[in-house]
């Protein structure tokens, strides 16, 4: 293969214009899907922190009506609903934060 009559700088040229674009396409697209994958994952983590919570509420009952005895096992699934609505809520407090910010900036 004979590569001396190509030229060095005009493949870079080439390449570097090419890998420009497509950076940017990278990027938009990215954008489109990282939009939906956060989505998906706030949607997550609410129907996570939604069985937790149901969960805590069982133990309740089991503890309640004499059906469990571990008063382990019902504090452990009460914090567990605890912490877990406590990010959620972190996390709903950081988009928000996010979105006032955003609706701020002046163009």
């Amino acid at each position: 293969m004979d590569i001396s009559a190509l030229s060095g700088v005009q493949g870079v040229e080439s390449v570097s214009r090419y890998a420009s674009q497509n950076a940017l396409n990278k990027t938009t697209t990215a954008n489109g899907n990282s939009f939906d994958s956060i989505l998906n994952s706030a949607m997550s983590l609410v129907k996570e922190t939604d069985d937790y919570s149901n969960a805590a509420e069982v133990e309740e009952i089991k503890y309640a009506t004499g059906q469990s005895d571990s008063l382990h096992d019902l504090m452990i699934a009460q914090q567990k609903a605890n912490v877990s609505l406590q990010y959620t809520v972190a996390v709903k407090n950081t988009a928000v934060e996010a979105y006032r910010t955003l609706m701020n900036m002046q163009f």
